[in-house]
């Protein structure tokens, strides 16, 4: 007899016998079974707890048979368990849909009547691919954490340090700060150091959202409550309960729903869209902007009385600009991160090149500096990064971008402009003008290459 799968796996079909059937094959080999015969229950058994493999039926109901059911419940499991690995059962005529919805997020498809052994070898690779899934996700978070959330900057060193001493506790936290700052990554790591840290941290990008979508998204509706709503669903309050909200770009709620946010606040209470009862919830609220929202109080865009209570606690992550001193240590961590990915752990960067990098204003902070590492990573075929790669294709580079400026080996003061068509003319002399291998070496296509030729007036 084999040893059971540490596994957490769900069956969800309204045949009772398939979901018996199911359950006695797959006992032997996983350590947990739960089921669910009826989709009214769906989200109710979503929230309850997590899974690993979800074994979903794609007609759940009587009398359907055209397996758009399956596709929306994969999609409702995806936005609410994304990290889940669903397999769908299908009968044969419904192969095609199948396979779109393996195009939407499915792991696999059985065919009904299925065999046994195969039952189980999709499944046991189903949970292996979670499990292994969650290893490199706990790898990235936790690289993620110890690299993102320091700083050896002063600015940087008094935001972490408020953040630790907060954490703890059940307050209320504002994050302020430019997009690309890392305000996302901080709200976690807040979550991650409560004690709240086993609860959901769940997220809403306030920016995201239609105002006309704000209660039902937040609130969540019954079945019925408008046109379109033909299940219940939960709403980021329910989700949330028992660990933290993180609410991003609060700048940018509406009026209306700022008075609808602050009335959930202050009574820890909703009501969902078509219901007439109120529900409590308990959860920590985390928001974020990169608005002042002082400014939009005085200007009355923001309500001060909101302003008051999520803001119990306030931390500002600075621009990257503003800590130049931290860009060797990100450097670092994303050639580590994005050469392991990309089977490029041989590539590199000179101090002198990392010193450049230093002296660009990264308008979108450590997002840019992240994609632009990665970008350049992907497309050099040189071992060692150049700071021209990697911020050529990052920059506008035309006659009203602002010259930036830094300190070379010689000390003297120069551009990045002058960095560029320094390192063109190299490039020319050292591939005897063959265009294509210049900008090659360059990380530039043909087309780049030539216009800066023409910027600079370089001929050929």
């Amino acid at each position: 007899m084999p040893t059971p799968i540490s596994a957490s796996i769900l069956i969800v079909d309204d045949d009772a016998a398939i979901v018996t059937s199911a359950q006695l094959a797959l006992k032997p080999f996983f350590t947990t079974i739960y089921t669910e015969r009826f989709a009214s229950n769906l989200y109710a058994t979503l929230n309850a707890r997590t899974y690993d493999t979800i074994l979903l039926d794609m007609n759940l109901r009587k009398g359907l048979n055209d397996g758009g059911e399956g596709l929306f419940w994969l999609q409702e499991i995806k936005r609410v368990q994304p990290d889940a690995q669903v397999i769908l059962m299908t009968a044969f005529g419904e192969i095609s849909l199948a396979v779109e919805a393996m195009k939407r997020g499915a792991f696999d498809f059985l065919l009904k009547p299925w065999d046994n052994e195969r039952l189980v070898h999709t499944l046991v690779a189903a949970v292996k691919s979670r499990q292994l899934q969650q290893k490199e996700q706990t790898k990235q978070a936790k690289t993620l954490t110890t690299n993102l959330i320091t700083g050896e900057s002063e600015a940087m060193k008094r935001a972490l340090d408020l953040a630790a001493k907060v954490a703890p506790t059940d307050v209320n936290v504002l994050i302020l700060g430019e997009n690309g700052t890392g305000k996302g990554v901080l709200a976690q790591e807040i979550h991650a150091r409560s004690s709240r840290a086993k609860q959901p941290f769940v997220t809403v990008d306030l920016g995201a959202v239609h105002e006309t979508l704000f209660e039902s998204e937040l609130f969540g509706h019954e079945k019925g409550a408008f046109t379109d709503a033909k299940t219940a669903k939960p709403g980021r309050f329910e989700l949330a309960h028992g660990g933290t909200l993180f609410m991003d770009e609060i700048g940018n709620l509406s009026p209306s729903n700022q008075a609808k946010l602050l009335t959930v606040i202050q009574h820890q209470s909703f009501t969902k869209l078509g219901s007439n009862t109120s529900q409590t919830i308990d959860f920590r609220l985390i928001t974020a902007t990169n608005s002042n929202l002082n400014a939009l109080v005085t200007q009355k865009v923001f309500r001060q009385d909101l302003m008051y209570r999520i803001n119990t606690v306030e931390i500002r992550l600075p621009a990257l600009r503003e800590r130049p001193e931290d860009i060797p240590h990100l450097v670092d961590h994303f050639l580590l991160l994005y050469g392991d990915k990309y089977n490029r752990l041989d590539i590199g960067i000179s101090a002198l090149e990392v010193k450049k990098l230093q002296g660009y204003h990264w308008p979108g902070n450590i997002r840019e500096l992240q994609h632009a590492i990665e970008r350049a990573i992907i497309l050099s075929d040189s071992n060692e990064l150049k700071a021209t790669t990697i911020l050529g294709e990052h920059q506008s580079w035309d006659a009203n971008t602002p010259a930036l400026t830094f300190s070379t080996h010689s000390n003297e003061a120069t551009t990045i402009k002058d960095l560029e068509k320094d390192a063109i003319l190299k490039a020319l002399e050292k591939h005897a003008g063959n265009i294509s291998h210049s900008a090659k070496e360059l990380g530039l296509t043909r087309a780049s290459f030539y216009r800066r030729l023409q910027k600079y007036g370089i001929e050929v």
